[in-house]
């Protein structure tokens, strides 16, 4: 049963007032790509031109990031010569928001008509090969937040009933996005460490005991963080390409498992800032042919 206030015609009434605040804020400027910037990540939103920034909490019916390192705004702008709509943060299920909430910003990219969707998180890494710092291009995900933003009444002028997510992170963006890692790392001596491999979205917000993080690397994940699949999902059934990125904050083995801090997270994010914007603003430039 359709809970009161939430029926599908009223979901849809929300995100169209909510696209229509930011077309009012956004002015002349027409987003064909979206970001969403994880923790430590978002400094990249800085480097917009002709930018114009956007609270969340000022958007009709957006909820407020309430995470440390998350500046909780849209920002929208040129980069790389490319209309862009930025996320600086995200929004959690662990926040006590629901998965419907924490998605939101995603269908308001599609009212938009953003087509191509680069989504970004800090994640620890089960990978023993994986290293700090490096980043991994995701290729596929495990969801076991225990949600799922589809659950209820389908709004059909989003998507589908049932979407297909037989590859939900675009196999042609991430052979670019290989392509331009090599290529920087050719021209630039970027030393940008590329891996790719399956992210394991958990609910959160605790970090993972020993158990739990050899059980996920043993049903196949590579690295485990609290974001991304919701919105994944949500991107799919609205016909949205992804390219998702995991920067590896720390390692995260079972059977060597250490004490670990936000603090140690953001410091680690923040290190590898450079490469990381690096590869985002020459996959911003070159994704369709630009």
């Amino acid at each position: 049963m359709t809970k009161a206030g939430n029926t599908a015609a009223e979901r849809l009434e929300r995100l169209r007032a909510g696209a229509e605040y930011l077309k009012e804020r956004l002015g002349s400027r027409r987003p064909e790509i979206g970001l969403i910037l994880g923790s430590g990540l978002g400094d990249l939103a800085e480097q917009l031109e002709d930018a114009v920034y956007i609270p969340y909490e000022d958007v009709p019916f957006l909820p407020r990031s309430t995470v440390e390192g998350h500046a909780g705004r849209f920002a929208a702008g040129r980069l790389e010569d490319r209309d862009v709509l930025a996320m600086q943060g995200r929004f959690h299920y662990y926040e006590g928001y629901s998965m419907q909430q924490v998605v939101a910003p995603v269908y308001l990219m599609k009212l938009l008509g953003i087509a191509d969707l680069v989504i970004t998180n800090a994640a620890g890494g089960m990978n023993a090969s994986f290293e700090p710092g490096d980043l991994m291009l995701i290729s596929d995900h495990l969801n076991w937040t225990g949600a799922n933003p589809l659950i209820g009444e389908n709004v059909p002028e989003l998507g589908v009933r049932f979407p297909d997510m037989s590859e939900a992170y675009s196999k042609s963006h991430r052979e670019l996005a290989k392509r331009l890692a090599a290529e920087l790392n050719e021209r630039e001596q970027l030393g940008l460490n590329l891996r790719e491999g399956v992210y394991a979205g958990v609910a959160g917000p605790t970090y993972m005991t020993p158990s739990e993080l050899i059980m996920l690397r043993n049903l196949g994940g590579d690295a485990v963080g609290m974001s991304t699949v919701g919105e994944v999902i949500a991107a799919r059934h609205a016909g949205i390409s992804v390219l998702g990125i995991s920067c590896i904050t720390d390692m995260a083995i079972g059977e060597h498992l250490e004490p670990l801090t936000h603090e140690q997270v953001m410091e680690t994010a923040n290190r590898t800032k450079p490469k990381f914007q690096r590869l985002v603003r020459e996959f911003v430039k070159r994704i369709g042919g630009g």
